[in-house]
């Protein structure tokens, strides 16, 4: 358990760093700060990797052993980065922000979102397959997983 925790959380974090340069360059990092007290973009990214390694540790607690091929783990990590799309932007942060619970769950709202959608889903498949590959290495004896 954790071994899959830790797996977990390193493909999260890989999946953070890439989904964090997208939101950086859609001006998203102040808004996520913004639920930390700051307007610093830098303490918005700090505060999304550290989010992205707990949603990863959760991968690999509930997904990691479903996560049993290549194909198998990314499909996982897509459809994780979908739920986590909706739990994300269109509940917890909203209700953060002080707005009604489910008052985003509406095709308006959802289109606005779309740039997060793909954000999450890049984020998931990157975790999907950080993790398998982590986790094969782990099964192949302890050597180090190659991502080639």
């Amino acid at each position: 358990m954790a071994r899959a925790m830790r797996d977990g959380a390193l493909g999260g974090l890989a999946g953070g760093v890439i989904f964090g340069m997208m939101m950086a360059m859609m001006g998203m990092l102040k808004m996520i700060a913004s639920m930390m007290g700051s307007s610093s973009p830098a303490i918005g990214f700090l505060g999304h990797m550290m989010i992205s390694a707990a949603i990863g540790a959760g991968f690999g607690l509930v997904l990691g052993g479903r996560s049993t091929s290549g194909g198998k783990a990314v499909g996982a990590g897509l459809g994780y980065g979908l739920l986590w799309w909706v739990l994300g932007p269109l509940t917890i942060m909203p209700l953060m922000m002080g707005m009604a619970f489910g008052s985003q769950w509406n095709a308006p709202a959802m289109q606005a979102a779309m740039p997060s959608l793909l954000g999450h889903l890049v984020y998931g498949g990157v975790l999907g397959f950080t993790y398998y590959r982590l986790a094969r290495g782990a099964r192949s004896g302890g050597r180090a997983a190659q991502f080639a």
